[in-house]
């Protein structure tokens, strides 16, 4: 990663802290491809354990399902890269936390791994906010390296946080 991307990157995972310590929110973030990208650019920020409540790597379909409640059926029927297991990721991060506020992502960062239904890059994210429906959104970053495609899920990530924060 690159300095400027970095920096952009700590500057939105700020931002979001902030809205979040205002709103009396805590956060916590349920990751798969991204591996803990997001928890790690949140925890950067000094003062961040007000806000940051935990964070969950649950890169198997096992930790899936132990970790977070994702039924192990919808991970069969729908695939762990899918809209439908981004929600209950993201629902599973706020049953087992004490946070109010949670985003998941799972996705196939490459290079290898994909196919012509769910090709490299295809990445959804799901946030939960108590009290509100869960969202999802797919993206499709295409056939970036394998950092770029985390990267750019954790920069969305934040975004969408962010913007749950003004609803």
């Amino acid at each position: 990663m690159n300095p400027s991307d970095y920096n952009r990157l700590c500057a939105s995972a700020e931002a979001l802290l902030d809205q979040c310590r205002q709103a009396g929110l805590l956060i916590a973030t349920a990751e798969s491809c991204t591996g803990g990208l997001i928890a790690s650019l949140l925890t950067e920020i000094p003062g961040s354990s007000d806000v940051f409540e935990r964070g969950f790597v649950t890169y198997s379909n096992a930790a899936k399902s132990e970790l977070l409640g994702v039924p192990s059926e919808l991970i069969d029927t729908q695939g762990a890269v899918s809209a439908e297991v981004a929600k209950a990721m993201a629902d599973g991060a706020l049953k087992h936390s004490s946070a109010a506020l949670a985003v998941s992502v799972t996705g196939i960062a490459g290079p290898d791994g994909g196919s012509a239904a769910k090709p490299v890059g295809l990445v959804y994210l799901g946030v939960a906010r108590s009290g509100r429906p869960t969202i999802t959104e797919e993206n499709r970053f295409g056939a970036l390296s394998r950092s770029a495609i985390r990267l750019a899920s954790a920069e969305r990530a934040l975004a969408l946080l962010a913007q749950s924060m003004d609803d």
